[in-house]
């Protein structure tokens, strides 16, 4: 429940943003609807037409890389995104576009940024984005950045250069708020004190692609054995992880410190 919350939150968060600070100033889409814009412009083609065409392909590959959840999240987003960009009336809070690109952009990273924190997106870039951050530890916003300012960048040569422009600078900001939040490239070293060590093992290396070290342990006070389980990950497993764990041993013992540096294979799949 607190995850679709979050979901909503942020999604409604871009809808204020879009209402309020880029549309009125006809700060241009970018992403999968701008590349509909540019389509829609030198086409006869439908915009909202080769919106859905262009997401469909990712959310089909989205199902199959990152989960049904994943697109079942993603569609909640979308479906949350639509119905706000409907409901928040249209209106400039302020006359400076540069303002409104500013405060549009990190409007628009905090939402960003909420949704991904729940292993979800809002569509379009943003699923290219998660599968190529799942292949190499790199910042999300600053991806999501090059990959837009490309859009924006033919947008220019068709529609118009000041829009353009403005909308490289938001998605700047976007793309910075969105790494401070998001955090995926911090990593984590979990420290897993439990009784059901054989059972916490299976399922780490069933959900991780990281690997994991089991060591003997004993209680001192209660001279029980124990079994101590040590794996590192990025900040972006985390949420899913303590699930991971409250269901496998309520009662296990997690130590969490941010690790400073990682050498050697930190995916288990390298190997």
């Amino acid at each position: 429940m607190y995850r679709a919350i979050a979901i909503i939150a942020g999604s409604v968060l871009i809808g204020f943003a879009y209402n309020w600070f880029l549309i009125p100033h006809k700060v241009l889409s970018s992403g999968i609807s701008g590349i509909a814009m540019i389509i829609g412009i030198l086409t006869p083609a439908s915009t909202g037409t080769m919106n859905f065409l262009l997401n469909l392909p990712l959310l089909i590959i989205g199902f199959m890389k990152l989960g049904k959840r994943f697109v079942l999240h993603t569609l909640l987003s979308v479906v949350a995104l639509s119905i706000a960009l409907y409901v928040i009336p249209l209106r400039a809070v302020s006359t400076d576009p540069i303002l409104s690109a500013v405060f549009g952009g990190v409007l628009t990273g905090i939402g960003v940024g909420f949704v991904f924190r729940q292993s979800a997106s809002t569509g379009g870039f943003d699923i290219i984005a998660m599968l190529l951050t799942h292949k190499k530890e790199f910042p999300l916003g600053a991806i999501l950045s090059a990959m837009n300012a490309v859009v924006v960048f033919v947008s220019g040569f068709f529609v118009n250069w000041d829009a353009a422009l403005y909308t490289m600078l938001s998605i700047f900001v976007t793309g910075k708020v969105v790494d401070a939040i998001h955090t995926r490239h911090i990593k984590l070293t979990l420290t897993i004190i439990t009784r059901k060590g054989e059972e916490m093992k299976q399922q780490l290396l069933t959900n991780l692609v990281r690997g994991v070290t089991l060591m003997n342990g004993e209680g001192a006070y209660s001279r029980e054995d124990r079994k101590i389980l040590m794996t590192v990950i990025s900040r972006y497993e985390l949420a899913n992880l303590k699930q991971l764990i409250q269901s496998v041993d309520p009662e296990a013992f997690v130590n969490i410190t941010e690790t400073v540096e990682v050498m050697g294979l930190f995916r288990r799949d390298a190997y």
